[in-house]
């Protein structure tokens, strides 16, 4: 299974997201990101349009994940280098690694990161 993480500011757009989704190769099968995200009108309407499945995930799960690439402001807020990645990881599941590092749009306002699950 392939998941997106997606982190995104609330001055996001559906540009945002459609661009970050662009970026990815190979394409999700599902999508992640934190809950209070994933219940906005922008990321549901998003996620249906797309055909994807949404993984909601709490500030707690995603809290202390380590990844590849780090934002200061990220880490000061949600103790993780970048909510995209650990969104990702998390959602992938246990032993999951990524396979793209985060992914920043052009307007700045959303960013997306690719996890694989290991199968055992």
């Amino acid at each position: 299974m392939i998941v997106a993480g997606f982190g995104f500011a609330d001055r996001a757009t559906t540009a945002s997201l459609v661009e970050a989704l662009a970026a990815l190769s190979p394409r999700p099968d599902r999508l992640a990101t934190l809950r209070a995200k994933a219940d906005t009108a922008l990321f549901r309407g998003f996620a249906t349009a797309n055909g994807l499945p949404v993984i909601p995930l709490d500030e707690a799960q995603i809290s202390g994940i380590e990844t590849p690439t780090h934002s200061p402001r990220i880490a000061a807020r949600f103790h993780t280098g970048s909510v995209a990645e650990a969104a990702a990881l998390v959602a992938a599941g246990p032993g999951a690694r990524l396979i793209q590092t985060r992914y920043v749009t052009t307007d700045r306002l959303a960013t997306v990161a690719l996890a694989e699950t290991i199968e055992r």
